[in-house]
């Protein structure tokens, strides 16, 4: 019963059921993982360029009869080289791309624009590098029959089956005026298929950009849902970025401890040990060569103050008990620094008289 209740907790750990962090998110986003939809940038072009035929419908219409007129007017009788319809071709498909360009430039400026606006600026190199992986047939056979697959192809399904309504409902509305098409000039024929032609295309991106709008929210649900984390990914994720809190434990002790060696190193150097005489243990140097104020080198509580004095008596280091000046330097001064210096009086004192009994002049 125990082994299943800690199995239940285990299965449960693993589920992903937390909100991705922001680190996994970024992480994301440098491999080019987004939410985006491919509908709503073709959609977009697709409004966009319908509406500028629409505003340069006239122009077109000049330049396409200016080119028919020249082929009939100035072409018939040219002579057919290779230099000759070399240059007519040139001409020609420098007028037709002047013509296109805003189209073009619409397109490919709103494509740009319905992207950044799905997920902002992103420059990605993953998907530059080669993944052996995709060759593997049987994942790629799996991917076939999975249920993304078969949601874009029941959207691909929707989409056709759209257009083709409005295709065909547009069309059938226009049946009477097909009929007539024998006995129109070329400009009714043109000026008739260019408005069919934009009906269908507003019609047509209308119904695209709201299945765009549809499928961009489908696609941020399975994004959200794709970069899930599990409660042990998000602990594994702080260890990793915080550093394993065992791991700094035992940098601290091992920090400690050297820094304890190097403290009973400097003691055999130390002109006195001020004790309380049990609890405190303070070491102090001086040298006026090269110090401005003693120094403590050492200090110690309890234990760490009797190894302190154990040191200091098997080194002839002197023991002087001063109960109030070893509990304030103790609580006032760490390792490294100058003593205090309201306590300089009475530190002074008790150097003057080691150095006194020890022959010493400093």
């Amino acid at each position: 019963m125990e082994l299943r209740h800690k199995l239940d907790l285990q299965m449960f750990a693993g589920e992903k059921t937390e909100k991705a962090s922001p680190k996994k998110r970024q992480d994301s986003r440098k491999k080019g993982q987004v939410a985006k939809s491919q509908e709503l940038p073709g959609a977009a072009v697709l409004i966009v360029s319908v509406a500028i035929l629409m505003a340069f419908g006239s122009n077109f219409l000049k330049t396409i009869i200016q080119l028919f007129t020249d082929v009939f007017i100035n072409r018939m009788n040219m002579d057919i080289t290779t230099a000759n319809v070399m240059n007519m071709m040139t001409q020609y498909m420098a007028q037709i791309m002047l013509m296109l360009a805003p189209v073009f430039g619409a397109a490919v400026l709103i494509a740009v624009i319905a992207n950044f606006g799905q997920f902002g600026l992103m420059f990605v190199s993953e998907g530059l590098k080669p993944k052996f992986s995709k060759l593997n047939p049987i994942k790629g056979f799996k991917n076939i029959f999975s249920m993304r697959s078969l949601v874009e192809f029941l959207k691909s399904i929707l989409k056709m089956t759209v257009i083709g309504f409005l295709v065909y409902t547009t069309l059938k509305a226009q049946l009477g005026e097909i009929a007539k098409l024998h006995s129109m000039t070329a400009e009714e024929i043109f000026h008739f298929a260019s408005s069919v032609t934009v009906s269908l295309g507003i019609k047509i991106g209308a119904a695209l950009l709201l299945l765009g709008v549809f499928d961009y929210m489908y696609q941020k649900y399975e994004f959200e849902k794709g970069i899930r984390m599990s409660k042990q990914d998000l602990k594994d994720e702080y260890k990793k970025a915080e550093g394993d809190p065992m791991i700094k434990g035992k940098i601290r002790e091992r920090q400690r401890r050297m820094a304890m060696q190097r403290m009973m190193q400097d003691v055999p150097g130390a002109d006195v040990i001020i004790t309380n005489p049990t609890h405190y243990a303070v070491a102090l140097k001086y040298d006026g060569d090269r110090m401005q104020a003693p120094e403590v080198v050492a200090k110690g509580q309890d234990f760490l103050a009797l190894r302190i004095r154990e040191i200091a008596k098997n080194n002839g280091v002197m023991i002087m008990e001063n109960k109030p000046l070893a509990r304030a330097l103790f609580a006032q001064a760490e390792i490294g620094d100058t003593v205090p210096g309201d306590l300089f009086q009475a530190v002074a004192e008790v150097l003057a008289y080691v150095y006194k009994l020890k022959g010493k002049v400093k």
